[in-house]
């Protein structure tokens, strides 16, 4: 975020972590950035006025977060007038099998919080955005063995022949000025 508002520009970085605020801090003084605030937040309750923010920047957040609703409610609510988001997430194609979606590793690798790509684009348009794009949208391929961990050979082979995928994707969109 700091190579985009350069010197002259203020990042504010929210994290629902005490031990990756002190990493972001950390790795801002061996920057020599001095620009930068750190803060402890929740992104469906950002700890910021409205209006506050020309761009929000998240990284692989949405998928893990219980209510995206909220959280890109949240995020319309900070941005300014014509202010803009750019976010890369994890989203599905079809339905993921009910094994995965109720796995802690799943979650933990950023799958089984996700929603499927069309229902995502869908809450952005709820939450007032427009001129909404996808910029990357790349499948992850995850490794046979780890998914037989979770699926017996037939629902493996059903899940290699479906049309189901996940996909990380970096989508970017305004906020829409009514």
């Amino acid at each position: 975020a700091r190579s985009f508002v350069g010197e002259q520009g203020f990042v504010y970085g929210i994290d629902f972590s005490k031990e990756m605020l002190k990493k972001a801090r950390s790795n801002a003084i061996k920057l020599g950035y001095s620009n930068m605030k750190f803060i402890r937040g929740d992104i469906e309750a950002m700890p910021f006025e409205s209006n506050k923010m020309d761009k929000v920047l998240s990284n692989c957040v949405l998928n893990l977060v219980p209510d995206k609703r909220k959280a890109f409610s949240e995020i319309f609510r900070v941005l300014k007038p014509e202010g803009s988001f750019c976010i890369s997430d994890v989203v599905t194609v079809g339905n993921l099998p009910e094994s995965m979606l109720k796995s802690a590793e799943m979650y933990a690798g950023c799958v089984a919080g996700a929603i499927s790509k069309e229902e995502y684009i869908q809450l952005i348009k709820n939450s007032g955005f427009k001129d909404i794009h996808i910029h990357k949208e790349k499948e992850i391929v995850l490794p046979e063995d780890i998914l037989s961990g979770y699926l017996n050979q037939d629902e493996l082979k059903a899940f290699k022949e479906s049309q189901t995928g996940i996909y990380s994707i970096t989508i970017t969109a305004k906020k829409e000025v009514k």
